[in-house]
């Protein structure tokens, strides 16, 4: 088994995972501006892979070029794992590739704890993907104790690219925001990922 074999009642059900359903759970955060690469990237890269229609297409010319920009945003403070493989508790389940994880160690070479952030890629339909991310999440809340670096929440997001639906786990509870952040505009989404990896663990 690995993590995209997990639906969102079996991950629920199987890392004993309260849920909470609602509106926005993140606090207004400040604004912060695309650089000019980063608004021609997505101007060339966003018609693209909507044509090609795929989760490759998307983590490539979408979702990828946003998470390097929060990175250089931040002066490099992070890393940021695109296909990487974690296998964290194989006799559970949490195991196979993330298609984005984001660390608060500026490592880039191997994975190392604090994991802050996963982002799930999907082609449509963000509901099926989000079984598969919230096991992500349990896997780097585990990470991250079992090298001492346990921090309070994992943030979690399912994307098509164009649109992002962001999670949250503290402990055992685990917090869905049920907007739907659009891209375009780039500002909100990338003023979110910033602040959440600028967060202090």
């Amino acid at each position: 088994m690995s993590y995209r074999e997990f639906t969102w009642s079996k991950a629920k059900q199987d890392f004993n995972l309260k849920t909470v359903e609602g509106e926005r759970f993140l606090p207004e955060v400040p604004v912060v501006q695309p650089s000019t690469l980063l608004q021609e990237t997505l101007r060339r890269g966003i018609p693209w892979a909507i044509a090609v229609g795929n989760e490759k297409a998307r983590s490539e010319a979408i979702i990828n070029p946003i998470l390097l920009e929060v990175k250089q945003i931040l002066e490099g403070k992070i890393s940021v794992f695109s296909g990487e493989e974690f296998n964290i508790e194989p006799e559970v389940g949490l195991n196979g590739t993330c298609d984005f994880l984001v660390s608060q160690s500026p490592e880039q070479i191997a994975v190392e704890a604090p994991v802050l952030v996963v982002v799930e890629a999907k082609k449509e339909d963000l509901k099926r993907g989000m079984g598969q991310c919230l096991a992500e999440m349990v896997a780097a809340q585990r990470f991250n104790r079992a090298n001492q670096q346990a921090i309070p929440t994992i943030y979690g997001s399912v994307s098509m690219g164009t649109a992002w639906r962001f999670l949250k786990l503290e402990e055992s509870t685990v917090t869905v925001d049920l907007t739907d952040y659009p891209v375009p505009p780039i500002e909100q989404v990338l003023s979110i990922l910033v602040w959440i990896a600028a967060s202090t663990p």
